[in-house]
């Protein structure tokens, strides 16, 4: 048997109607609702016990049992961190279960609860939720961006990544609603030197769920790797040549505020009717944003989506080596508790070699599947491309061989995957 003894404080949420209420450093106030242990039998299949884990998890929510550690909270929603707890299972092997960030706001719209106490991420969807005619589509425009601020900036990859990636949480206060899939808009601040002028709008693929991290519906979060020049010359780095947005990104403090506009997009969005659809994800680097959405939906939080899934997410990623793998954790996560809805495979060009003895980029570890790959689109799966531009060509004149190989008309089978909006990229 597993035991679960999850002890957890409260947050009374009593600043809605107070304007500016900042809540005290280590303000912590506990409730007299105590979730009390639990027993999961390791015999029962792994997806009822994930079920009841997720019942403890997002419990927090719904029954006001989380700790509050944070001073930064929005005062309508004081969002939780994250409490970590060690299960013992019968092996006596210690697992780290990362109980869900709950949410206890006065008045939160849309909120639910079932019976049992457990909290619903159903209350920024559609009605049916597959419904995407309500898509939200450039609300806030260039000459009046949104201005949101920073909550948290994080370096998410090892020391021996080859460059540096940042995981930005930003807070919108729920006025900036977007869908997964979407990207935001941000403008650096300052003007370009040739001419004086506002810096132009770069775009982000968003990095989190419509509920963002905190499973408030109230912050969204970036995925930003920093764009440096190494000058030859110089052998060092040329600081004239650095990217001006992803460097002010990657440089925010909690607090820092940031200009958006957006959401922009719907070429990336997943198609939610049919329950049944298959899902493959292919990234480069931080072209793994969209897909952290589309896999925290599907099986971290509690949404309609995915409590009706029954198809497969699979995701490929390329970077160059283990350190600069993204958000592997939650990867590995998802792997363990629906090993049959989400599959996973890593191209590591620097670590690991394709099949003619080359370095392994993302197209040789899609086309190691290229059977299972054309079977699926064939019924239906709808494709995904996400990363710098300079995978496409790489990744088509792979499937174009593989195309061939099975006596298809390369064109016209691409040209049948996008009339039926099977296919989709997005590309930088």
């Amino acid at each position: 048997m597993v035991k679960l003894t999850i002890a957890l404080t409260a947050v009374l949420a009593v600043a809605t109607s107070v304007s500016g209420f900042t809540a005290p450093t280590n303000f912590q106030v506990r409730s007299n609702v105590e979730v009390t242990t639990t027993e999961l039998s390791m015999a029962e299949p792994m997806k009822k016990r994930k079920m009841a884990l997720k019942t403890l998890q997002k419990a927090a929510g719904a029954a006001a049992t989380i700790a509050f550690a944070t001073s930064a909270a929005p005062p309508a929603a004081f969002a939780a961190k994250k409490v970590a707890e060690v299960v013992e299972t019968t092996s006596e092997t210690k697992k780290l279960l990362g109980i869900g960030a709950g949410v206890i706001a006065a008045g939160a719209a849309g909120m639910k609860v079932l019976g049992g106490g457990e909290a619903k991420q159903d209350f920024l969807e559609a009605d049916p939720y597959w419904d995407q005619s309500t898509v939200p589509v450039n609300v806030h425009k260039n000459k009046a961006p949104f201005t949101g601020k920073v909550v948290s900036t994080k370096r998410i990859v090892g020391p021996k990544a080859t460059g540096e990636t940042c995981h930005i949480i930003i807070d919108h206060n729920g006025d900036f609603p977007y869908w997964e899939g979407q990207s935001w808009g941000v403008i650096p601040p300052g003007t370009r030197e040739k001419d004086g002028k506002p810096h132009s709008v770069r775009l982000y693929s968003i990095a989190s769920s419509r509920y963002g991290d905190d499973m408030t519906g109230k912050t969204g979060s970036l995925c930003v790797r920093r764009a440096t020049y190494w000058c030859p010359e110089l052998k060092a780095e040329d600081p004239a040549k650095k990217g001006i947005c992803s460097n002010f990104l990657c440089d925010t403090q909690p607090g820092d505020e940031v200009k958006m506009t957006g959401p922009a997009g719907k070429v990336m969005l997943m198609p939610e009717e049919d329950a049944t659809t298959d899902y493959i994800m292919v990234a480069t680097g931080t072209g793994i944003a969209p897909y952290r959405g589309f896999v925290r939906r599907l099986f971290t939080e509690n949404t309609p989506a995915g409590a009706a899934y029954k198809g497969q997410a699979w995701l490929f990623l390329g970077v160059a080596n283990s350190d600069a793998l993204l958000y592997d954790d939650e990867w590995q996560t998802a792997l363990k508790e629906y090993p049959e809805n989400f599959r996973l495979d890593y191209a590591l060009s620097r670590e690991q070699e394709n099949k003619k003895g080359g370095k392994m980029y993302i197209q040789d570890k899609v086309e190691e599947y290229a059977d299972e790959v054309f079977e699926k689109l064939s019924n239906g799966a709808h494709i995904y491309f996400c990363g710098l531009k300079g995978m496409m060509p790489g990744i088509q004149n792979m499937l174009k061989g593989v195309a061939e190989s099975k006596g298809l008309d390369y064109d016209e089978w691409l040209k049948g995957l996008k009339k039926s909006k099977q296919w989709h990229v997005e590309v930088y």
